[in-house]
């Protein structure tokens, strides 16, 4: 039965579920005047997560789906990090108090291309505009290639708590077909350096589904990976859309494996991760059973936002920096994308905003219902409808998804409950399309569901 659920549903072309509505849906009619509404709606005793996106490399990953500039000078970054504060500070001016902020996540690109003295300015300026908690995460992804000493020990003094280094595959093949060269020992030096700066939870992001990768290549680099001792591992699927990114032309199509073999590298990646002790989370997180993000999920607290899986349960994030994603309790909101644009908005004194969705209460209750089944591969429609005053039937009667997914075995119908298991989580995401509204959507936009 589970090959012929890959054959069926790994090949569609489905959301990772980090929103919803997903970021295709995002419209312009939604702009700078209407997220500067929303943010006047906060309060001071607001709990809220901050994003800043520094969207530059030294060079080129082809797997890359992120939005990021390659340069090799400094000039282009110390000019947008002057943007960036502008923009903190014209946000700051139009939120309507001061709000409690429990996680930091600097993303990119490479955040740690900047300077280490830029670093610690940066985290001043959000101090001294925001109100930090006591407990609160400030989590920075990094390139173990180009962590230097001085910038580990900046990320220290700053207060960083959470680092999430870019593994994905350790095979030599594998590495140069996807232009990225990285050795263990370079990882395992930015480990030590990160920890001794006192930066003690480490993530690690690894990737199946790469050209040239074999099962047993993704086995090594996972078993190479957990000998290194990360709190967390993220293992994603590759997403190959050359439409949309260039720089995956790159890439040799011929050298993917097909959905069975996606399927199975993942599999052996989890098999691998579970020996070595950490716990399967979600469809693609993984943590030591004493971790915050393990412990969420046996509690059914887990959340999932646009960094993955995730203990944030906060439901105002505001982002920074170009094509940066916030979110308030009215709807979504989008920068713009490209960073001269980007910086020509803020220079202006507007907010950069390019789009965004207001949400609806019918968004909210599939919104609702997508989280639990991505969270805990089960979702009480009854319940969760009920909650939001509406008819658990009108979401589940006539669903044709839904129903394909019953009759094939994918799922376990009853009473109004939605249960996935465990031996086929990796069809979620197709599960969870079945309660979305705009499915149909820029499907061509999304990667494969397996």
């Amino acid at each position: 039965m589970q090959q012929a659920l890959i054959e069926k549903y790994g090949e569609a072309r489905l959301p990772r579920y980090t929103s919803y509505p997903t970021a295709p849906g995002f419209s312009p009619t939604v702009g700078a005047g209407t997220y500067g509404d929303w943010l006047s709606a906060i309060r001071p005793e607001t709990e809220a997560s901050l994003y800043l996106h520094i969207p530059f490399c030294r060079s080129m990953c082809w797997y890359c789906g992120c939005h990021t500039t390659i340069t090799q000078r400094d000039e282009p970054i110390l000019d947008y990090i002057d943007m960036l504060r502008k923009e903190i500070g014209l946000v700051c001016d139009a939120t309507g108090g001061r709000p409690k902020i429990r996680h930091v996540h600097f993303g990119g690109g490479t955040p740690t291309i900047m300077q280490p003295e830029e670093f610690r300015d940066l985290i001043g300026l959000l101090r001294a505009r925001f109100a930090f908690t006591a407990g609160m995460e400030i989590a920075v992804e990094i390139d173990p290639r180009t962590l230097t000493p001085e910038m580990a020990s900046a990320l220290g003094e700053a207060g960083v708590t959470r680092a999430s280094l870019g593994v994905q595959s350790f095979d030599p093949v594998v590495q140069r077909a996807i232009n990225r060269i990285q050795n263990e020992a370079q990882t395992a030096d930015a480990v030590a350096r990160l920890r001794a700066a006192g930066v003690q939870g480490i993530n690690f992001d690894l990737i199946y589904g790469l050209p040239h990768q074999t099962v047993a290549s993704c086995v090594e680099t996972a078993k190479a990976a957990a000998s290194m001792l990360p709190e967390r591992f993220a293992v994603f699927g590759y997403a190959h859309i050359p439409s949309f990114k260039k720089h995956q032309r790159l890439i040799d199509e011929r050298a993917l494996p097909d959905a069975a073999l996606r399927a199975e590298q993942a599999e052996a990646i989890a098999d691998a991760l579970e020996a070595a002790g950490y716990v399967r989370i979600g469809l693609d997180h993984y943590a030591l059973p004493g971790d915050s993000l393990a412990l969420a999920a046996r509690r059914g607290r887990l959340h999932r936002n646009f960094q993955g899986y995730t203990t944030d349960a906060c439901t105002t994030l505001i982002g920074f920096g170009a094509s940066a994603i916030g979110r308030t309790p009215e709807g979504y909101i989008q920068n713009e994308v490209p960073p001269g644009l980007y910086a020509q908005r803020i220079a202006s004194g507007r907010l950069a905003t390019a789009k965004g969705y207001r949400l609806t209460a019918e968004d909210r209750l599939r919104a609702e219902i997508i989280e639990r089944l991505m969270c805990d591969f089960r979702a009480d429609v009854t319940a969760i409808a009920a909650r939001h005053g509406f008819d658990a039937a009108a979401l589940v009667e006539g669903n044709a998804r839904l129903a394909a997914l019953n009759e094939d075995g994918a799922i376990d119908l009853r009473g109004g409950t939605v249960t996935v298991r465990q031996d086929h989580r990796f069809i979620i995401r197709a599960v969870a399309a079945a309660f979305d509204a705009y499915i149909d959507r820029a499907a061509r936009t999304h990667s494969k569901a397996a």
